[in-house]
């Protein structure tokens, strides 16, 4: 990794050049190719896959996309002649432009256009089909569909219109969401690094890594199916992965730099020591998206390409991209401020000071009681969870002022509510006969009586086949009293399943929209255990792996269910019960779309494993070089819980922006992560996982010696010096007949005032017997302090703190690690004649 780093540094034009390149030329053949996304959520060999097979034989000039155009008049009727006047000229008018197929509209002749008026008069509604699907209907023309519609409206004539081409014109402009996304990640950079080029690099970083995989994307759609949904979680999870990433290197790169490095060594330490954590959350995030394949769903595996491409993009960016751009810059990614502190001052210590150190030292003081209160906390977000239903959203969910949202209602209140979700019974006549032989109607007509019958149909009636089929398939259409989305339509469903149509005799199937994602929900619920089995053992065997600990990603899995359950008890306050859903120009409240949990879970799973990567990776560095549990949770908290609030923030903002991509999933996926990073870092990563590391002591690091020796060992950290021994006092449970030898050793431990109070900024020398200044550090907030010799042997150690008198001692160091801590007096006593 380092000689990578320095490679990229020197070459940073080639590097440049190459990514520049690589995003234009992927760009250009994007954007000619297109896109050809399959957006088809059924599962084959379930019921509804089998009626959408068999319909598609029946009716293949279904196969372009259809708007309804609905209007309802406040008094009076829809037949009246002036209603008439004014909506049949439209509905001309919409028929002769280009790209049209047909109109059929309530004021033709028979009971097919008298079924299009409502009982009471006053609500109508035209059925307009396109000749292509909506993905591929020219946005102009559906624009042109909708002003000729509504240039009927008057005073007292209300008309709205609804269909997927009309929701695609109607949702706000695409990328609106990243852009604001990537803005609000731009204030919280600058306010963290308070320098406009660090600010900047992040984001060029995250541009790159996503603008290659949103293209590549797009081409790859012509050779696999990919759901349009991808491209929008591609973005959704590069943006926030990708500025992140770059963060925590930029971060350690400036740390390095402030603390005395060249800019090209700094990089190349930030690279040698961030980057590997980068590369390995990388991988563990594609780890838990390719979780997703064992759910056996064609539709999911478009999106664990897209979204997995676009996270390995983003991490070559980072590791490629972000040195070259570094070496670019120098030490302006500093600010101005810091530049000239850094040339007047000399480096700054290294040791985490502030808000984080004092945070750290209140968690390894009270762990029960912080545990506590972040545990109830988790607990009380999870128990809507239990709560939760998987289904279907639909134009009934969009905000009240979309006009699809209008015309959703205007049809429920017209014809009721089930008018929106209707089912389709295929029935297979091959048996009985030819289409439209006596036996075969009177067996139809025999099963749509016993269809009507049931108290969840509104209306039920056997489609006629078109002109010329031959195929023995006959189609019973069925009104559903309840909505789409009401659990009951799932009642009637399996009624008409397991009751109603095994008495028919025939073999019938279910399907419609509404049965394909019931399917859908029934198939996920059945393989989410596996799933979670899945990439919840993948994520312990890399975290075993890396930090060579068994607890360490048992703690990683437990808490990570727990990020899941309360994220999800979000999403369904929110969502389902409608908690301020209306308020957020969420919509109306509705179930959770049923393939979205698999989806977040492999996101939410990846980014936890990030964070605890970045926070338990510092965590191990320090267990290695003291093997004291208390000091390595602390440092490591202190350290590392600034930059990974900052980019959770960043990640929040990122996710929270997709609200605005006017795509109901993709507002959903967005709340959801958003919600799930926000107490994964500041809850559990802060707070309640080094609270447990804390009261688990040594155990957290155990691991078996038969395991041990057989586990591959996948480094996280940089390799250690060749040989590292350990410090030792006499009088300590170290080795007393130790004496010196071995390379370089440490002393650790807290210094503290005769209260017991931790004693901040005292200042420690390590002094060899020559009188060579060896070491010198200041204590963190919480008084702990480390010191370095370069070889077991006799060390003077002096300690001097304003308000407290200087402290000596001759030391002896070798054999195990020194855990040593000291007590200093006030001024006016005397000097102190032995340690603590």
């Amino acid at each position: 990794m380092e000689a990578w780093a320095r490679w990229c540094y020197r070459h940073k034009l080639l590097v440049l050049v190459l990514w520049v390149s690589a995003l234009a030329g992927l760009g250009a053949a994007g954007t000619a190719a297109g896109g050809s996304y399959a957006n088809m959520f059924g599962i084959p060999g379930t019921d509804s896959s089998r009626a959408y097979d068999r319909m598609a034989e029946v009716f293949p000039e279904s196969a372009g996309d259809t708007v309804n155009v609905v209007w309802r008049v406040d008094s009076g009727a829809v037949g009246d002649s002036s209603v008439r006047d004014r909506l049949e000229p439209a509905l001309d008018r919409i028929g002769s432009l280009p790209g049209v197929g047909d109109v059929v509209g309530p004021y033709g002749p028979g009971p097919d256009g008298a079924a299009r008026i409502s009982e009471d008069g006053r609500t109508a509604y035209a059925q307009v089909t396109f000749a292509q699907q909506a993905d591929a209907v020219p946005k102009e023309l559906v624009q042109d569909v909708v002003d000729t519609a509504r240039s009927a409206e008057r005073a007292g004539l209300q008309v709205e219109l609804g269909g997927q081409a009309i929701t695609r014109i109607s949702a706000p402009p695409t990328g609106i969401a990243e852009v604001v996304g990537i803005l609000a990640a731009g204030v919280v950079l600058f306010l963290a690094f308070g320098s406009l080029f660090s600010m900047l690099l992040p984001i060029t970083v995250a541009v790159f890594g996503v603008g290659t995989g949103l293209m590549s994307t797009l081409l790859l759609s012509h050779a696999v199916d990919v759901p349009e949904v991808a491209s929008l979680l591609g973005s959704l999870i590069g943006l926030g992965v990708g500025i992140d990433y770059a963060l925590f290197i930029v971060t350690r790169h400036r740390r390095a730099l402030l603390g005395g490095r060249s800019p090209e060594e700094s990089a190349v330490q930030a690279l040698n020591t961030a980057g590997r954590a980068v590369l390995f959350a990388g991988g563990t995030v594609c780890v838990a998206l390719a979780g997703m394949l064992v759910t056996r769903m064609s539709f999911l595996e478009g999106v664990v390409i897209a979204t997995s491409l676009t996270v390995v993009l983003s991490v070559l960016a980072a590791i490629t991209l972000l040195p070259a751009l570094l070496g670019l810059l120098g030490e302006r990614v500093l600010s101005r401020g810091q530049r000239r502190r850094l040339a007047a001052e000399g480096p700054e210590p290294a040791e985490a000071k502030g808000a984080a150190a004092r945070w750290s030292a209140t968690v390894q003081k009270r762990p029960r009681a912080v545990a506590a209160v972040a545990a109830v906390l988790m607990a009380a977000l999870a128990i809507p969870v239990l709560s939760l239903r998987l289904g279907a959203t639909d134009q009934g969910n969009h905000p009240e002022d979309r006009t699809t949202r209008q015309a959703y209602d205007l049809l429920a209140e017209g014809f009721g509510p089930g008018f929106n979700g209707p089912l389709q019974l295929v029935v297979e006549t091959g048996e009985l006969g030819a289409p439209g032989d006596p036996d075969v109607k009177a067996a139809v007509d025999a099963l749509v009586e016993r269809v009507a019958a049931d108290d969840g149909v509104a209306m039920a009636a056997a489609m006629p086949p078109p002109p010329g089929s031959k195929v023995p398939v006959t189609v019973v259409q069925v009104v559903p009293t309840t909505s789409p989305q009401d659990v009951r339509t799932d009642q009637l469903i399996d009624r008409l399943r397991d009751d109603v149509i095994p008495g028919s005799g025939m073999e019938v199937h279910v399907g419609g929209v509404t049965a394909v994602f019931k399917d859908f929900s029934s198939v996920t619920a059945d393989r989410m255990p596996l799933f979670i089995a899945t990439i919840i053992g993948l994520g312990f065997l890399l975290l075993l792996l890396a930090f060579r600990s068994v607890v360490v990603p048992l703690t990683a899995a437990v808490m990570n269910l727990v990020a899941a359950a309360a994220s999800f008890g979000v999403l369904v306050a929110i969502f389902q019960w409608g908690w301020g859903a209306e308020l957020l120009g969420f919509g109306r409240e509705g179930p959770i779309t049923a393939f979205l949990p698999v989806i977040m879970l492999s996101m939410l799973f990846g980014l936890s494993m990030d964070y605890q990567v970045f926070l338990v990776s510092r965590m191990h560095e320090e267990w290695v070089h003291t093997k004291d549990n208390a000091r390595a949770v602390r440092v490591g908290l202190a350290e590392t819980s600034r930059v990974i609030n900052s980019a959770a923030l960043i990640m929040i903002c990122v996710f929270g922006a997709f609200v605005l991509s006017g795509d109901t999933e993709g507002a959903v996926a967005g709340v959801g992560l958003a919600a799930a990073v926000a107490l994964d870092a500041f809850v559990l990563r802060t707070a309640l996982v080094p609270a447990a590391m804390h009261l688990l002591g040594r155990a957290n690091w155990w691991l078996p010696g038969w395991l041990e020796e057989r586990l591959p060992h996948l480094a996280v950290e940089p390799p250690e010096p060749a040989t590292r021994t350990t410090a030792q006092v006499p009088g300590t449970h170290a080795d007393k007949g130790t004496a010196s030898g071995g390379g370089t050793t440490v002393v650790h431990g807290f210094v503290l005032d005769q209260e017991g109070a931790p004693v901040a900024d005292a200042v420690l020398t390590l002094v060899s017997p020559a009188g060579k200044q060896l070491d010198r550090v200041a204590t963190l907030a919480d008084g702990g302090y480390i010191l370095s010799a370069p070889a077991g042997g006799s060390y003077l150690l002096a300690v001097t703190s304003d308000g407290h008198e200087p402290w000596t001692r001759h030391i002896l160091v070798g054999g195990e690690p020194l855990i040593h801590d000291l007590t200093l007096s006030p001024s006016e006593a005397a000097s102190p004649s032995h340690p603590a």
